[in-house]
C-alpha cells in the first residue's frame, strides 16, 4: 500500500483546523474534492479517521493514532526535500489572517505590500476585527492579537513588546492637576476601554489595584485616543497607538514611576505546532523582522521600552 502525501498533508490540516472546507481551500480543492480525498485515504488505510458533522470534524481514536505518524511522514518528506535543495522553494498558498483593527491598520497593513513582493507565491485574505475569532471554526490560519493572552490550546509566538503608559494632554493636566500616586486617579476622569476599569500598578509596597471611573467608555481604542488628545481625561494607551503624539508633546506620560502590573505583548497565534505551513512561518518571521527587537514605534517616539513605560 502506498500513500499520497498530498492527501496525508490535507488530513493533517483538517485535524489542525477542524474543518474540511478550510483545509481544502488551502490546497485549492473544493469541499467535495477534499472530502473525496479523505475518504480515499480512509479506504486505503482500512480505518475511519474522522467523525464528521455539519459544522466540524473530529478525529476518531484511529485518526489520533494516524495523525502522529502522518506528521512524522511530512517532516521526513520536508527533510528529504531539503537534503537535495528543494527545501529552498518559496512558501506558497492562500494565508487567511485575522488582526485587531487599529493595530492592523497602523502597523500590519502598511507592511503587506513588501510581504507580498517578497513572497509572490503567497496570497492573503486579511481581515480586521476586534472580535476574538475562533480560528478553527472560521478556518483562520493566523491571528494577530494585542494584549494578555487568554488560556488557550492555541500556539502563540511573540511578535513585539507592547509598551503601555497612562497619558493625558498638557491642557487636561493644566486644568485638573497631575496625579502623583495611582490613588490620585480617583479624582480624575479616566477613559475606559470596554470594561477595563481596574488598573493595576507596581508600587514599592506591592501590586496596587485602582478602580477608575470617567465619563467616557468605548470598546474602540481609537475613540479613546481621540478623546485623550482632546483633553477629555487620562487614558491607558499602547505606544504603538500614541508614540507619535508623545514625541510631539501632544500627550505626556502620567505616573511614569508606577509601571503597570500586567505584562502584555503583540502575539501571533495559530491552531497547532504540528506541521505549520511555511506560509504561516513566513508572515510571523517577516513581522518580527519588521517590528524589530525594540519596536520601531518606540524607537521613533524615543520611548524607553525597558524602564518607566515598560509593558
Amino acid at each position: 500500500m502506498s500513500l499520497d502525501l498530498d492527501t496525508v498533508a490535507l488530513f493533517v490540516r483538517v485535524a489542525a483546523l477542524g474543518n474540511v472546507s478550510a483545509a481544502g481551500r488551502e490546497r485549492g480543492l473544493s469541499p467535495a474534492a477534499a472530502s473525496t480525498r479523505l475518504v480515499q485515504l480512509e479506504t486505503a488505510l482500512g480505518a475511519r479517521l474522522l467523525h464528521r458533522t455539519t459544522r466540524r470534524v473530529a478525529l476518531t481514536q484511529e485518526g489520533e493514532v494516524f495523525l502522529l505518524q502522518a506528521q512524522a511522514l511530512l517532516v521526513a518528506e520536508a527533510q528529504a526535500l531539503a537534503s537535495v535543495g528543494q527545501g529552498l522553494a518559496a512558501p506558497q498558498g492562500r494565508l487567511r489572517v485575522s488582526c485587531s483593527s487599529s493595530f492592523g491598520r497602523q502597523h500590519v497593513s502598511p507592511a503587506l505590500p513588501a510581504f507580498l513582493e517578497r513572497y509572490p507565491g503567497i496570497s492573503l485574505d486579511f481581515r480586521l476585527t476586534d472580535r476574538v475569532v475562533d480560528l478553527l471554526e472560521e478556518g483562520v490560519d493566523l491571528a494577530i492579537r494585542v494584549g494578555a493572552l487568554r488560556d488557550s490550546t492555541l500556539v502563540a509566538r511573540k511578535l513585539a513588546s507592547n509598551t503601555r503608559t497612562l497619558c493625558a494632554s498638557p491642557a487636561y493636566l493644566a486644568a485638573h492637576g497631575t496625579p502623583r500616586h495611582p490613588g490620585d486617579l480617583a479624582a480624575h476622569d479616566c477613559l475606559i476601554l470596554g470594561d477595563q476599569r481596574d488598573w493595576r500598578f507596581v508600587t514599592p509596597g506591592g501590586t496596587l489595584n485602582v478602580r477608575v471611573s470617567g465619563r467616557l467608555a468605548s470598546d474602540n481604542g481609537e475613540v479613546l485616543r481621540d478623546a485623550v488628545l482632546a483633553g477629555i481625561g487620562i487614558a491607558l494607551k499602547s505606544t504603538w497607538d500614541i508614540g507619535a503624539h508623545l514625541k510631539h508633546g501632544e500627550l505626556v506620560p502620567v505616573l511614569p514611576a508606577y509601571p503597570l502590573a500586567e505584562e502584555v505583548a503583540i502575539w501571533a497565534v495559530y491552531p497547532s505546532r504540528a506541521f505549520v505551513p511555511p506560509k504561516t512561518h513566513a508572515l510571523i518571521e517577516f513581522l518580527q523582522e519588521r517590528f524589530g527587537p525594540v519596536p520601531y514605534w518606540d524607537v521613533d517616539a524615543g520611548v524607553d521600552n525597558g524602564t518607566a513605560l515598560r509593558r
